[in-house]
């Protein structure tokens, strides 16, 4: 542990340890304590794990949220990688994995799947732009794979959003407007946005109905910085003197010069939803939804350097007078790192279709299907030239690339049942049982384009192709027995069959021989046992324990991704084995009248960990995503949470986790055993304090901290990590960071907030793109 990390800890440990002091104690209810999570005509009841909850109202008093993904940044051991509003690589975060695994949590709205395990990448984050924060009605979550209900993508964690639906006319609108004053390099200026809500929907006889718009026009900060290399030409060789350069030391102690800003984003997205029920009788409703998400993305670049007449430098060449530039009063030549402008559009659409009974009797059933497709995904970049670099307003638009992405998507169809033995929640047993299929399906195309990359179309040979498709089918079955009035056991399984298949790449740039490569279909059959024990030692005192098995499937482009060959070496592997995961907890809750005060005990052994890594056992080396033969991670997580704490009005709940994770066996890269796994930070932490000071007014302080964590695995060659110097940009830094909010309702129908997230403007980054630096909210509802 770090000493700069030391008295954050300590003072939150002293809070933990406080509360049940400051808390009246109380009688509480006899038998066990059950963690209900409910849906919409549904009750189920959660395995004996660690559940944590956030309502809509805690989230409009206390959280400047214009996207879904920022209502999960302070709950216990978990962050939203969202680099600024719109952020299409939103990658959740929880205990046991980082920044750039979106495989391994697993997220739902309404039962219908969000996450996109179509890759275990940082640009494959859960759809969260397919719920507006308007619909939100609580979120829920479940920390492990602990239950047989969720796929072995839950290994990290489940996230179960409820949306709401009327039972009245209800009519809604907002409007939100947004500032991030961003100072970095050569860049300094305001970053705007706006985002714009609207909900109506009614009850009728059996029939509802719930429509949403949901409309974010967002400018972000840049992304990446151009930095100079430094060349060795033969003496006399032509260059361009520029000036503007920036000089710093980067992730490794070295210098560096920066020369340009690149990837600023103006994402403009619109979401329409519609979700309509029908009531066939009190317990029996379905449900279809159709969302459609819109989104139309510009990325600018921006020269810092000028020559000597004044003209903006964008790049280098590959050849000729314009392949080397010099700075003033340094000798040295360089070339300029590629900058390029880029232009993205799309339109993705999600069908779901449910059919759910909500007896609390005996027998209880539900039928979801859902299908998400991009019906409509392209993606170009411009291609890099010596000088101007047009982002498109000027006559000069160079040659580039297209991706197409059309019909890229998955579904999913899950047939569940419940049964109680005498027919009520208190049942000794209540048995969950069901049946789950999905289908992952990739289609992605690159194409040159041999003139104006915005608007040109691509060549007709593309340049590269990546198809494939994965299923899966699951059978589960799992038996909550409380065996005494003090005691619960859950208990059960899950039998997975996985199969890869129609998968293809082609890469132009390869040698004939592997231009086009087909690979044969594959499979893999594993059972996942789940286990949990809760016990109730006293009126206070809850103590549970959880064991269980999960299996990550390879995604789709984890083994039929477009490969390169320097060599003639093949670098993708079709045949990658599945990730395995044993994981535990044991788990302390103390519960007083109005306060509650968790310890939590976890641990992960991972076998076959998908990690990117180079192979040293070949030449010449490869790198790519390999099997890890074991990775373990453990840690201890204290959460607490107080209602009217300390005065009446105040509420409080807060969490401090420490993890390490390292890598025990690697038989590819032995020199890796015994260092971390890459972006685990060593200490997190949240606090939020929210005053209720009238009836009408709330006033919210909340604080994020995250420690010490590498951007990249350990160098064998250097014998240390890379990131030596890790809080600038290009690392994964540590960062404290507080947010405020003050929510005043004016009246029945009318209310505003006025907030502020990054108070004290902490620079923080994540490998390489900086987060938002300090930025301003504004909002205005009308609720009727």
């Amino acid at each position: 542990m770090k000493s700069h990390h030391t008295p954050i800890a300590a003072a939150l440990l002293a809070a933990f340890a406080c509360a049940p002091a400051l808390a009246d104690d109380a009688i509480f209810d006899s038998g066990l304590q059950e963690v209900v999570i409910k849906g919409e005509k549904r009750a189920t009841v959660a395995p004996v794990v660690t559940t944590e909850s956030i309502t809509a109202r805690q989230i409009e008093a206390s959280i400047n949220a214009v996207t879904t993904a920022e209502v999960l940044n302070y709950l216990p051991s978990m962050h939203v990688r969202e680099r600024y509003a719109g952020d299409r690589n939103g990658i959740l975060v929880m205990r046991v994995n980082s920044s750039i695994s979106s495989a391994q949590t697993t997220v739902y709205a309404d039962d219908l799947l969000l996450s996109n395990f179509l890759n275990n990448s940082f640009s494959t984050a859960p759809r969260w732009g397919m719920v507006a924060p308007v619909e939100i009605e609580r979120v829920d979550v479940l920390y492990g794979p602990f239950s047989a209900l969720y796929p072995g993508n839950s290994a990290g964690g489940v996230v179960m959003m409820t949306t709401h639906m009327p039972e009245r006319f209800e009519a809604h609108a907002g409007i939100d407007l947004i500032s991030q004053d961003f100072k970095l390099y050569g860049t300094s200026q305001h970053y705007n946005g706006s985002h714009a809500s609207a909900a109506i929907g009614n009850q009728a006889g059996p029939w509802s109905y719930w429509i949403t718009a949901d409309h974010l026009d967002n400018h972000g900060q840049p992304q990446t910085f151009g930095a100079a290399a430094k060349a060795s030409p033969k003496a006399g060789t032509a260059y361009t003197a520029v000036s503007g350069e920036l000089r710093d030391t980067d992730t490794s102690g070295n210098a560096r010069i920066i020369t340009s800003a690149i990837g600023a984003d103006h994402t403009v997205q619109d979401t329409d939803k519609i979700k309509l029920a029908y009531d066939f009788s009190p317990t029996v409703r379905a449900m279809y939804t159709l969302g459609v998400w819109q989104n139309k993305s510009t990325t600018d670049v921006a020269a810092y350097l000028r020559d000597s007449a004044g003209n903006p430098v964008y790049n280098t060449a590959a050849s000729g007078a314009g392949k080397y530039v010099k700075f003033n009063g340094d000798s040295n030549y360089y070339t300029l790192a590629g900058t390029s402008p880029g232009y993205s559009e799309s339109r993705h659409l999600m069908h779901g279709l449910s059919l759910k009974t909500d007896t609390g009797g005996t027998w209880d059933w539900e039928a979801i299907a859902s299908l998400y497709t991009q019906d409509m995904d392209r993606s170009r970049s411009a291609a890099n030239t010596a000088s101007l670099n047009d982002s498109g307003t000027g006559a000069q638009r160079p040659a580039g690339t297209l991706t197409v992405a059309d019909g890229t998507g998955w579904r999913n169809l899950d047939l569940r049942g419940t049964w109680r033995a005498d027919g009520t929640a208190a049942s000794a047993h209540i048995l969950s049982f069901g049946y789950h299929t999905d289908r992952y399906t990739l289609k992605s195309v690159t194409s040159a384009v041999p003139s104006d990359w915005r608007y040109g179309d691509g060549a007709a040979t593309p340049s590269s192709n990546s198809y494939g498709k994965t299923e899966t089918q699951a059978l589960y079955l799992q038996d909550a027995w409380r065996m005494a009035p003090a005691w619960r056991l859950v208990a059960g399984a899950r039998a997975e069959h996985w199969r890869a298949f129609d998968g293809s790449n082609y890469n132009a740039a390869n040698v004939p021989a592997y231009q086009q490569l087909n690979y044969a279909a594959r499979s893999s059959t594993d059972i996942s046992p789940k286990l949990g024990l809760s016990w109730l030692a006293s009126a206070d005192w809850t103590l549970r324990a959880a064991l269980g098995k999960a299996v990550r499937y390879p995604t789709v482009a984890e083994i039929f991704q477009v490969i390169s060959l320097p060599n003639n070496v093949k670098q993708n592997d079709p045949n990658l084995k599945p990730e395995r995961v044993v994981s535990g907890e044991l788990v302390a809750e103390r519960h007083f009248q109005r306060a509650s005060l968790r310890s939590s005990l976890f641990w992960e052994a991972k076998r076959d960990a998908l990690i990117s890594q180079s192979d040293v056992t070949v030449t010449p080396n490869i790198s790519s995503i390999q099997n890890v033969d074991k990775v373990r991670t453990y840690g201890v997580e204290e959460a607490f949470d107080a209602r009217d704490w300390l005065v009446r009005g105040l509420d409080v709940n807060g969490s401090a986790t420490w993890t390490h994770s390292t890598i025990t066996a690697d038989s590819r890269n032995p020199g890796l055993v015994g260092t971390d796994q890459p972006r685990i930070p060593d200490w997190r932490a949240t606090l939020v304090a929210t005053y209720h000071a009238t009836e009408r007014m709330a006033l919210s302080l909340s604080y994020r901290f995250s420690g010490r964590q590498h951007n990249a695995l350990y160098n064998t060659a250097t014998h240390q990590y890379n990131d030596v110097n890790p809080d600038v940009y290009g690392a994964v830094s540590h960062y404290s960071v507080f947010d405020a909010k003050l929510l005043y309702n004016v009246n029945e129908r009318w209310s505003a907030a006025l907030g502020i997230n990054n108070i004290g403007n902490f620079k923080y980054y994540v490998n390489p793109n900086p987060y938002p630096q300090r930025t301003v909210f504004a909002s205005l509802k009308y609720d009727l």
